[in-house]
Protein backbone atom coordinates (compact mmCIF):
# COMPACT_ATOMS: atom_id res chain seq x y z
CA UNK A 1 0.00 0.00 0.00
CA UNK A 2 1.85 3.24 -0.87
CA UNK A 3 1.14 6.54 0.87
CA UNK A 4 1.16 10.03 1.11
CA UNK A 5 3.31 11.30 3.65
CA UNK A 6 3.46 14.91 4.41
CA UNK A 7 6.43 16.22 5.85
CA UNK A 8 8.19 13.69 4.09
CA UNK A 9 8.91 11.20 5.99
CA UNK A 10 9.09 12.71 9.12
CA UNK A 11 10.24 16.16 10.66
CA UNK A 12 12.57 16.60 13.76
CA UNK A 13 10.84 19.14 16.03
CA UNK A 14 14.09 20.70 17.29
CA UNK A 15 13.61 23.31 20.31
CA UNK A 16 9.33 22.57 20.82
CA UNK A 17 8.84 21.14 24.02
CA UNK A 18 5.49 20.31 25.89
CA UNK A 19 5.28 23.11 28.49
CA UNK A 20 2.02 22.12 30.08
CA UNK A 21 -1.38 19.63 29.67
CA UNK A 22 -4.60 19.68 29.82
CA UNK A 23 -8.12 17.66 29.52
CA UNK A 24 -11.97 18.43 30.05
CA UNK A 25 -14.79 15.15 29.44
CA UNK A 26 -18.05 16.34 30.13
CA UNK A 27 -20.07 15.55 33.25
CA UNK A 28 -22.63 13.40 31.89
CA UNK A 29 -21.67 9.70 32.34
CA UNK A 30 -23.31 7.70 29.77
CA UNK A 31 -23.36 3.70 30.60
CA UNK A 32 -23.03 0.46 27.86
CA UNK A 33 -26.47 -0.28 28.67
CA UNK A 34 -27.98 3.70 27.89
CA UNK A 35 -26.28 3.42 24.59
CA UNK A 36 -26.49 -0.12 23.88
CA UNK A 37 -30.03 -0.55 24.68
CA UNK A 38 -31.24 1.63 21.06
CA UNK A 39 -28.67 -0.33 19.32
CA UNK A 40 -29.90 -3.70 20.18
CA UNK A 41 -26.74 -5.09 22.30
CA UNK A 42 -25.48 -5.01 26.28
CA UNK A 43 -22.95 -4.46 28.25
CA UNK A 44 -21.86 -7.89 27.99
CA UNK A 45 -21.37 -7.62 24.55
CA UNK A 46 -20.24 -3.75 24.27
CA UNK A 47 -17.05 -4.67 27.20
CA UNK A 48 -16.28 -7.92 25.69
CA UNK A 49 -15.52 -6.33 21.96
CA UNK A 50 -14.63 -3.06 23.23
CA UNK A 51 -13.08 -2.76 26.71
CA UNK A 52 -15.58 0.28 27.03
CA UNK A 53 -17.79 0.60 30.59
CA UNK A 54 -18.89 3.99 29.79
CA UNK A 55 -18.55 7.33 28.09
CA UNK A 56 -18.90 10.86 28.69
CA UNK A 57 -21.45 12.84 26.51
CA UNK A 58 -21.70 16.44 25.99
CA UNK A 59 -24.85 18.27 27.54
CA UNK A 60 -27.43 20.11 24.63
CA UNK A 61 -25.80 23.56 25.37
CA UNK A 62 -21.91 22.45 25.17
CA UNK A 63 -20.12 22.17 21.62
CA UNK A 64 -17.23 21.36 21.04
CA UNK A 65 -15.33 24.41 21.32
CA UNK A 66 -16.47 24.71 25.11
CA UNK A 67 -14.47 21.50 25.61
CA UNK A 68 -11.67 23.01 23.69
CA UNK A 69 -11.62 26.04 25.87
CA UNK A 70 -11.84 24.31 29.22
CA UNK A 71 -8.69 21.71 28.23
CA UNK A 72 -7.06 25.17 26.92
CA UNK A 73 -7.50 26.68 30.04
CA UNK A 74 -6.28 23.98 32.43
CA UNK A 75 -3.02 23.15 29.96
CA UNK A 76 -2.39 26.79 30.15
CA UNK A 77 -2.55 26.83 33.79
CA UNK A 78 -0.22 23.97 34.21
CA UNK A 79 2.27 25.83 31.75
CA UNK A 80 2.01 28.74 33.84
CA UNK A 81 1.50 30.85 30.88
CA UNK A 82 -1.44 33.97 30.10
CA UNK A 83 -3.29 34.58 26.59
CA UNK A 84 -1.45 37.14 25.82
CA UNK A 85 1.97 34.80 25.45
CA UNK A 86 0.22 32.89 22.73
CA UNK A 87 0.79 33.07 19.39
CA UNK A 88 -1.41 30.48 17.96
CA UNK A 89 -3.98 28.14 18.47
CA UNK A 90 -4.80 25.16 16.37
CA UNK A 91 -7.81 22.96 17.01
CA UNK A 92 -8.05 19.13 15.99
CA UNK A 93 -11.68 18.38 15.26
CA UNK A 94 -13.82 16.86 12.88
CA UNK A 95 -17.10 17.59 14.82
CA UNK A 96 -16.63 21.77 14.52
CA UNK A 97 -19.07 23.98 15.86
CA UNK A 98 -19.99 24.73 13.02
CA UNK A 99 -18.81 23.92 9.23
CA UNK A 100 -17.70 27.65 9.78
CA UNK A 101 -15.72 29.70 10.97
CA UNK A 102 -13.22 27.50 12.46
CA UNK A 103 -14.07 26.42 16.07
CA UNK A 104 -10.39 27.57 16.94
CA UNK A 105 -11.95 30.76 16.47
CA UNK A 106 -14.20 30.90 19.22
CA UNK A 107 -11.66 29.49 21.36
CA UNK A 108 -9.54 32.02 20.44
CA UNK A 109 -12.74 34.64 21.47
CA UNK A 110 -13.34 32.94 24.85
CA UNK A 111 -9.63 32.87 25.65
CA UNK A 112 -9.43 36.51 25.00
CA UNK A 113 -6.10 35.43 23.19
CA UNK A 114 -6.76 38.24 20.35
CA UNK A 115 -2.94 38.50 18.97
CA UNK A 116 -2.85 34.62 17.92
CA UNK A 117 -3.54 32.81 14.63
CA UNK A 118 -6.52 30.72 15.41
CA UNK A 119 -7.22 27.67 12.61
CA UNK A 120 -8.49 23.87 12.65
CA UNK A 121 -6.93 20.57 11.91
CA UNK A 122 -9.28 17.88 10.23
CA UNK A 123 -7.13 14.81 10.15
CA UNK A 124 -9.96 12.78 12.55
CA UNK A 125 -9.09 10.80 15.02
CA UNK A 126 -5.29 11.33 14.26
CA UNK A 127 -5.73 15.38 14.30
CA UNK A 128 -3.88 16.45 17.23
CA UNK A 129 -0.31 15.22 16.19
CA UNK A 130 -0.84 16.88 12.82
CA UNK A 131 -1.89 19.97 14.94
CA UNK A 132 1.41 19.72 16.96
CA UNK A 133 3.23 19.49 14.12
CA UNK A 134 1.95 22.26 12.02
CA UNK A 135 2.13 24.34 15.01
CA UNK A 136 5.87 23.35 15.71
CA UNK A 137 7.02 25.24 12.50
CA UNK A 138 4.90 28.68 13.54
CA UNK A 139 6.40 28.54 17.23
CA UNK A 140 10.29 28.25 15.42
CA UNK A 141 9.22 31.08 12.76
CA UNK A 142 7.20 33.69 14.82
CA UNK A 143 8.35 32.68 18.80
CA UNK A 144 5.92 33.04 21.41
CA UNK A 145 3.54 29.40 22.33
CA UNK A 146 1.25 27.76 21.05
CA UNK A 147 -1.97 25.47 22.04
CA UNK A 148 -2.62 22.66 20.40
CA UNK A 149 -6.23 21.14 21.28
CA UNK A 150 -7.83 17.74 20.58
CA UNK A 151 -11.20 18.17 21.02
CA UNK A 152 -15.02 16.00 19.45
CA UNK A 153 -18.39 15.92 20.41
CA UNK A 154 -18.88 12.71 18.45
CA UNK A 155 -22.30 12.12 20.26
CA UNK A 156 -23.79 14.54 18.16
CA UNK A 157 -23.09 12.76 14.70
CA UNK A 158 -23.85 9.11 15.94
CA UNK A 159 -26.41 6.85 14.54
CA UNK A 160 -28.31 5.21 17.88
CA UNK A 161 -29.41 2.16 15.89
CA UNK A 162 -25.74 2.12 14.79
CA UNK A 163 -23.96 -0.56 17.38
CA UNK A 164 -20.98 -0.50 14.91
CA UNK A 165 -19.87 3.28 15.89
CA UNK A 166 -22.54 4.21 18.84
CA UNK A 167 -21.16 1.90 21.44
CA UNK A 168 -17.61 3.31 20.47
CA UNK A 169 -17.51 7.27 21.14
CA UNK A 170 -17.26 9.49 23.92
CA UNK A 171 -17.08 13.25 23.62
CA UNK A 172 -14.02 15.43 25.39
CA UNK A 173 -10.82 17.53 24.68
CA UNK A 174 -7.20 17.69 25.42
CA UNK A 175 -4.58 19.92 25.00
CA UNK A 176 -1.15 20.50 25.25
CA UNK A 177 0.95 24.25 25.55
CA UNK A 178 4.17 23.80 22.94
CA UNK A 179 6.50 26.70 22.96
CA UNK A 180 10.98 27.25 22.75
CA UNK A 181 12.48 26.31 26.52
CA UNK A 182 15.65 25.24 27.42
CA UNK A 183 13.40 22.85 30.06
CA UNK A 184 10.73 20.69 29.57
CA UNK A 185 9.29 17.21 27.49
CA UNK A 186 11.14 17.71 23.93
CA UNK A 187 9.38 16.89 20.71
CA UNK A 188 11.83 15.10 19.02
CA UNK A 189 10.60 13.78 16.11
CA UNK A 190 6.91 13.88 13.84
CA UNK A 191 6.01 11.75 11.30
CA UNK A 192 2.19 12.49 8.85
CA UNK A 193 0.70 9.80 6.39
CA UNK A 194 -2.05 10.17 4.46
CA UNK A 195 -3.76 6.73 2.78
CA UNK A 196 -6.13 8.66 0.61
CA UNK A 197 -7.28 5.46 -0.96
CA UNK A 198 -9.01 4.45 1.50
CA UNK A 199 -10.81 7.50 2.05
CA UNK A 200 -13.98 5.95 2.39
CA UNK A 201 -13.73 4.00 5.24
CA UNK A 202 -14.44 6.11 7.64
CA UNK A 203 -17.02 9.36 6.80
CA UNK A 204 -19.85 11.36 7.39
CA UNK A 205 -21.87 11.49 3.68
CA UNK A 206 -23.47 14.27 4.04
CA UNK A 207 -23.08 18.22 4.94
CA UNK A 208 -20.65 18.92 2.72
CA UNK A 209 -20.29 20.29 -1.38
CA UNK A 210 -20.36 16.85 -2.17
CA UNK A 211 -23.95 15.83 -0.50
CA UNK A 212 -25.32 18.68 1.66
CA UNK A 213 -27.41 17.86 4.33
CA UNK A 214 -30.94 18.33 2.83
CA UNK A 215 -34.46 16.63 3.64
CA UNK A 216 -33.58 13.44 1.15
CA UNK A 217 -29.96 12.79 3.16
CA UNK A 218 -31.36 13.41 6.62
CA UNK A 219 -34.43 10.75 6.15
CA UNK A 220 -31.68 8.47 4.63
CA UNK A 221 -29.72 8.89 8.02
CA UNK A 222 -26.51 10.32 6.08
CA UNK A 223 -26.08 12.75 8.46
CA UNK A 224 -24.30 10.44 10.74
CA UNK A 225 -21.08 8.82 11.20
CA UNK A 226 -20.15 5.79 9.11
CA UNK A 227 -17.56 3.45 9.23
CA UNK A 228 -16.64 0.18 7.97
CA UNK A 229 -15.00 -1.52 11.06
CA UNK A 230 -14.42 -4.74 9.65
CA UNK A 231 -11.77 -2.65 7.16
CA UNK A 232 -10.57 -0.08 9.89
CA UNK A 233 -9.18 -2.73 11.85
CA UNK A 234 -7.50 -4.20 9.04
CA UNK A 235 -5.55 -1.01 8.16
CA UNK A 236 -4.79 -0.95 12.30
CA UNK A 237 -3.74 -4.60 12.51
CA UNK A 238 -1.67 -4.56 9.50
CA UNK A 239 -0.37 -1.26 8.72
CA UNK A 240 0.43 0.53 12.19
CA UNK A 241 3.28 -2.20 13.17
CA UNK A 242 5.05 -1.41 10.05
CA UNK A 243 4.69 2.88 10.20
CA UNK A 244 6.06 2.44 13.74
CA UNK A 245 8.76 0.50 13.14
CA UNK A 246 9.50 2.87 10.25
CA UNK A 247 8.79 5.81 12.10
CA UNK A 248 11.64 4.64 14.86
CA UNK A 249 13.77 4.06 12.35
CA UNK A 250 13.87 7.43 10.91
CA UNK A 251 13.92 9.00 14.52
CA UNK A 252 17.08 7.09 15.32
CA UNK A 253 15.85 4.88 18.10
CA UNK A 254 14.98 1.30 18.81
CA UNK A 255 11.84 -0.61 19.94
CA UNK A 256 13.61 -1.26 23.24
CA UNK A 257 14.33 2.53 23.79
CA UNK A 258 10.35 3.50 24.10
CA UNK A 259 8.99 3.74 27.84
CA UNK A 260 5.56 4.53 27.23
CA UNK A 261 2.94 4.28 24.30
CA UNK A 262 0.22 6.71 23.91
CA UNK A 263 -2.05 5.54 21.18
CA UNK A 264 -5.44 6.95 19.79
CA UNK A 265 -7.89 5.00 21.93
CA UNK A 266 -10.17 3.60 19.43
CA UNK A 267 -11.12 0.22 21.10
CA UNK A 268 -9.64 -1.34 24.14
CA UNK A 269 -9.50 -4.66 22.53
CA UNK A 270 -7.56 -3.95 19.32
CA UNK A 271 -5.26 -1.77 21.08
CA UNK A 272 -4.19 -4.52 23.33
CA UNK A 273 -3.77 -6.84 20.34
CA UNK A 274 -1.75 -3.78 18.05
CA UNK A 275 0.54 -3.35 21.40
CA UNK A 276 1.74 -6.76 21.33
CA UNK A 277 2.37 -6.86 17.54
CA UNK A 278 4.07 -3.70 17.96
CA UNK A 279 7.05 -5.03 20.19
CA UNK A 280 7.68 -2.64 22.47
CA UNK A 281 9.53 -5.00 25.09
CA UNK A 282 9.64 -2.09 27.80
CA UNK A 283 6.87 0.13 27.05
CA UNK A 284 3.51 1.25 29.22
CA UNK A 285 0.81 1.55 26.97
CA UNK A 286 -1.32 4.02 28.28
CA UNK A 287 -5.33 3.63 27.85
CA UNK A 288 -8.26 5.85 29.13
CA UNK A 289 -11.12 4.04 26.54
CA UNK A 290 -12.17 2.35 29.34
CA UNK A 291 -14.21 4.91 31.09
CA UNK A 292 -14.23 7.46 28.16
CA UNK A 293 -14.53 6.02 24.95
CA UNK A 294 -13.17 7.20 21.73
CA UNK A 295 -12.94 10.80 21.78
CA UNK A 296 -11.68 11.26 17.90
CA UNK A 297 -8.89 13.69 18.05
CA UNK A 298 -8.99 14.38 21.92
CA UNK A 299 -7.93 10.64 22.59
CA UNK A 300 -3.80 11.11 22.74
CA UNK A 301 -4.12 14.72 24.48
CA UNK A 302 -6.04 13.21 26.60
CA UNK A 303 -4.63 10.18 27.52
CA UNK A 304 -1.23 12.02 27.81
CA UNK A 305 -2.98 13.87 30.50
CA UNK A 306 -4.10 11.60 32.42
CA UNK A 307 -0.20 9.95 32.59
CA UNK A 308 0.85 13.46 33.33
CA UNK A 309 -1.19 13.59 36.23
CA UNK A 310 -0.44 10.05 37.79
CA UNK A 311 3.28 11.16 37.62
CA UNK A 312 3.60 8.46 34.98
CA UNK A 313 6.90 9.65 33.09
CA UNK A 314 10.63 10.16 34.37
CA UNK A 315 12.77 12.20 33.27
CA UNK A 316 14.07 11.13 29.90
CA UNK A 317 12.25 8.51 29.29
CA UNK A 318 10.75 8.45 25.49
CA UNK A 319 7.18 8.09 24.92
CA UNK A 320 5.41 7.46 21.35
CA UNK A 321 2.34 8.71 20.43
CA UNK A 322 0.52 6.83 17.60
CA UNK A 323 -2.92 8.52 15.91
CA UNK A 324 -5.12 6.79 13.38
CA UNK A 325 -8.46 7.32 11.76
CA UNK A 326 -10.20 8.31 9.13
CA UNK A 327 -8.56 9.38 5.78
CA UNK A 328 -7.48 6.81 6.35
CA UNK A 329 -4.59 8.64 8.25
CA UNK A 330 -1.71 7.95 10.87
CA UNK A 331 0.55 10.22 12.77
CA UNK A 332 3.16 9.96 15.10
CA UNK A 333 4.77 11.95 17.28
CA UNK A 334 8.05 10.82 19.65
CA UNK A 335 8.62 13.12 23.06
CA UNK A 336 11.68 12.86 25.56
CA UNK A 337 10.20 13.63 28.72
Amino acid sequence: MQDVTILGTGSPMKDVRILGTGACVPDRIVSNDEVGAPAGVDDAWITRKTAIRERRWAAPEQATSDLATAAARAAMESAGITAEQLSVIAVATSTPDRPQPPTAAYVQRNLGASGTAAFDVNAVCSGTVFALSAVGSVILRRGGCALVIGADVYSRILNPADRKTVILFGDGAGAMVLGPADRGPLVRHVALHTFGALADLIQVPAGGSRLPADQGALDAGLQYFAMDGREVRRFVVEELPQLVKGFLHEAGVGAEDISHFIPHQANGIMLDEVFADLSLPRATMHKTVTHYGNTGAASIPITLDAAVREGAFRPGELILMAGFGGGMAASFALVQW
